[in-house]
């Protein structure tokens, strides 16, 4: 992807101008997607990005700068300019480089430029009728493809050389469907690190009719009246909540900077005994993971919550630094246009021991959030406010009318506690986080849990 010998002058010059740590990241990568909105192919893209990352470090300082233009003049000056940031030290150290072996835990059975685009297409005019297929009401219909494939070279000045290749595969479903009060929209669109065999393998027809009868049964559905309330939240999607409210918190990027609440907290009780939660590199073929992380550093399972006690932060090099804990391979950037920080891969709270029925026939009056929409968090205060996409009255433990518009509010750590029962339904969801270090594959999860109070907004 680079000359050896152009890697190497890099990392020389700038250690040579006082760096403790030179880093060089490469990316190349490809993309392609086709949309269809109502039975008619909207778009077909395609594209190609190739640069190169240079990131120093002198002692807690960061110093990063990119270019498109890869030749060797272009990086020395590159570099050059890096360390006129910082007053010149002494030399730092440069090790030669050791080849480290990557093992790829996430292989590609299929490869995409095997499949002619024809067959993409088709599965989306295939998709599209199954969702039609559910009714009159379902009036508009929308569906594309995404595939992805990012080349990474990470080197440093420790030595390390290491080469490794993501392929990504997702597919986004939405149905909008308009009886009684007003159009609702529902969607899927679940996502792997792997190859064209996802799309061979999906459940084109249970994934529309998920779609089809969530837009369906919200389109006529009514309002919930707002208050506090014990609320029974779904799974998969319904992660999003510990993921923005929880998991931001918990890396080290807000850590070092003194905004997060669980910051100083590890060995202290944040949730109940029966809350596990857990952020993992290393699950096979999930949109979240990798086999090494974008300083280089293989993917790892961490433990963040252990049976209620706070057990770790989720670090990169300068985080796991700054705030004296080990390094956890979760050091993330959209490309090579950012420098990376700490961020989540797959993060998911573990199975408990309760069923979806338990956890209804306790509930007096409440909601079940069966699925989660968007929403907003303060990363610092880890208060939250989240759309509910499709919702459920609760009364005398059962479940009842559908609910429209339904809003979840609090803040995560206040949240936390109050989870009483968790499912042995485990799922997890594709999605996309955003932040400092640009947009990243995650996933989130969850099984189904009971929140005894929470504030919900009923339109």
């Amino acid at each position: 992807m680079l000359a050896e010998s152009t890697v190497h002058k890099v990392l020389e010059l700038g250690t040579s101008r006082g760096a403790d740590f030179a880093e060089v990241f490469v990316e190349e990568s490809r993309v392609s997607a086709i949309d269809l909105m109502d039975k008619k192919i909207e778009d077909i893209t395609s594209g190609n990005s190739f640069g190169v990352g240079v990131r120093l470090l002198f002692g807690d300082e960061a110093y990063y700068g990119y270019s498109s233009d890869a030749s060797e003049g272009q990086l020395l000056t590159l570099t050059e300019n890096l360390a006129r940031s910082h007053a010149q030290g002494a030399p730092g150290d440069l090790r030669p480089f050791r080849v480290e072996s990557v093992q790829d835990r996430h292989p590609v059975r299929v490869d995409p430029d095997s499949v002619p685009k024809g067959q993409r297409v088709e599965l989306l005019r295939h998709l599209d009728d199954l969702t039609r297929r559910h009714g009159e009401a379902i009036r508009q219909v929308g569906a594309s493809v995404l595939e992805k494939r990012r080349d990474v070279l990470i080197a440093n000045s420790e030595g390390l050389w290491a080469e490794d290749g993501r392929q990504y595969a997702r597919l986004r479903l939405s149905a909008l469907a308009e009886q009684g009060d007003g159009p609702q929209t529902a969607t899927e669109s679940p996502g792997v690190l792997g190859g064209y065999e996802f799309f061979e393998e999906l459940d084109l027809g249970r994934l529309s009719e998920d779609a089809a009868q969530a837009a369906i049964r919200m389109a006529g559905a009514g309002y919930i009246d707002g208050g506090m309330m014990p609320v029974v939240l779904g799974n998969g999607f319904g992660g999003v909540i510990f993921h923005e409210a929880c998991g931001h918190p918990l890396e080290t990027e807000a850590i070092r900077k003194n905004a997060s609440p669980f910051a100083g907290k590890i060995g202290s009780q944040v949730a109940q005994p029966i809350l596990t939660a857990i952020d993992d590199g290393n699950l096979a073929n999930r949109w979240g993971s990798l086999n090494v992380d974008d300083e280089g550093l293989p993917a790892q399972r961490t433990v963040l919550i252990e049976n209620g006690i706070l057990k770790n932060y989720m670090s990169d090099r300068i985080g796991a630094r700054q705030v004296g804990v080990p390094r956890t391979g979760s050091a993330r950037r959209e490309s090579y246009k950012f420098a990376p920080v700490s961020r989540m891969r797959n993060t998911y709270i573990e199975r408990g021991p309760h069923q979806v029925e338990e956890m209804i026939a306790s509930v007096d009056f409440g909601l079940y959030a069966k699925k989660m929409g968007g929403g907003s968090v303060d990363p610092a205060t880890g208060e939250f406010n989240f759309a509910v996409q499709e919702g459920y009255a609760i009364r005398k433990g059962k479940i009842a009318e559908p609910v429209r518009g339904a809003t979840l509010i609090g803040k995560g750590f206040e949240v936390l506690p109050l989870i009483s029962m968790i499912g042995d339904d485990l799922e997890l969801a594709a999605g996309m986080c955003g932040a400092s270090s640009g947009w990243v594959p995650t996933t989130v999860g969850q099984p189904t849990l009971k929140i005894d109070r929470i504030l919900v907004g009923g339109r």
